[in-house]
C-alpha cells in the first residue's frame, strides 16, 4: 500500500473534528469528508502539519474497527 501525506494540512478547507474527540484535553483528530484523494487525517493541535490520506475502504475498517 502506498501511503499519501500532505506536507501542510492547512492548505485543504473542510476539515471536522470527530465526533469522538473530547473537547477538554485538545487531543482531535480532524478529516475530511468527499475528498477527491480519500480521507485526509490530521492532529487539530498541528494544523499546518501534515495529514495522512486513507483510501476510503481503509478508512471504513479503521472507524468499523473503533467502534467494535
Amino acid at each position: 500500500m502506498s501511503e499519501v501525506t500532505i506536507p501542510d494540512a492547512s492548505t485543504l478547507s473542510g476539515w471536522r473534528k470527530s465526533t469522538y474527540s473530547g473537547n477538554e484535553s485538545g487531543s482531535c483528530v480532524e478529516v475530511i469528508d468527499h475528498h477527491p484523494a480519500g480521507v485526509p487525517v490530521r492532529d487539530s493541535k498541528t494544523l499546518a502539519g501534515p495529514a495522512l490520506v486513507f483510501t476510503p475502504s481503509v478508512w471504513s475498517v479503521f472507524v468499523t474497527g473503533l467502534k467494535g
